[in-house]
């Protein structure tokens, strides 16, 4: 079974249906127990990164993601889920992260964005990096979507699992050991979207 967390942040129907169209069994929680019982765990999100933090700390949630990563099990970020899983973000001042992956969530900023608009929004394509197992179906320079204004920039450059191009070549996805995280939205990219979480429900602990 796959927990989808809920911390009151974004349409995380979208992410369950997405699932339950590959055939994988997902639930939509904010209960810690379940979320730890969970053979693989989704942390999705939207909206601004203070307020995601704050919201994981009152729900109770940030010691069961910490639990979980630390379990070994299949750990997938998406979006904002991706960002929180940083050192800090300087998104309204700076906050603090998770702190699982060291390095910081930054903006879209500099001459080379005078043209472009922020929020970056629509389909892009990725670079693949690294040959993760939940990208398997996916080929290099796929097309997927995005909407985001700001993107990680992490220490260890290592963790960097696919890259796309806007204004900058920025990070689109990472990945560390059970964790997965990607800037983009899997469950609004069609059918390559959808193969990633095909994939990703399948793999093993």
């Amino acid at each position: 079974m796959i927990a989808i967390i809920d911390y009151g942040m974004g349409n995380l129907r979208s992410v369950q249906k997405g699932f339950e169209r590959m055939g994988h069994e997902a639930v939509v929680t904010s209960d810690a127990k379940t979320i730890l019982d969970a053979s693989r765990v989704v942390l999705p999100g939207v909206g601004a990164f203070p307020d995601c933090m704050r919201n994981l700390r009152e729900y109770g949630l940030i010691d069961a993601v910490h639990m979980t990563i630390t379990s070994g099990k299949p750990f997938l970020g998406i979006c904002l889920g991706l960002q929180l899983l940083f050192t800090e973000s300087e998104e309204f001042g700076i906050s603090k992260g998770l702190d699982i992956i060291k390095g910081r969530v930054t903006r879209f900023k500099g001459p080379e964005f005078a043209d472009l608009k922020i929020p970056h929004m629509g389909w892009n394509s990725i670079s693949i990096k690294r040959q993760v197992p939940a990208l398997q179906d996916v080929p290099d320079n796929s097309h997927v979507y995005f909407v985001h204004s700001f993107h990680v920039v992490p220490e260890d450059k290592s963790v960097i699992a696919t890259t796309t191009h806007y204004g900058i070549e920025f990070v689109s996805g990472v990945w560390k050991d059970n964790i997965f995280a990607v800037q983009f939205h899997p469950e609004k990219s069609q059918s390559l979207g959808l193969s990633i979480l095909k994939r990703f429900g399948e793999q093993k602990a």
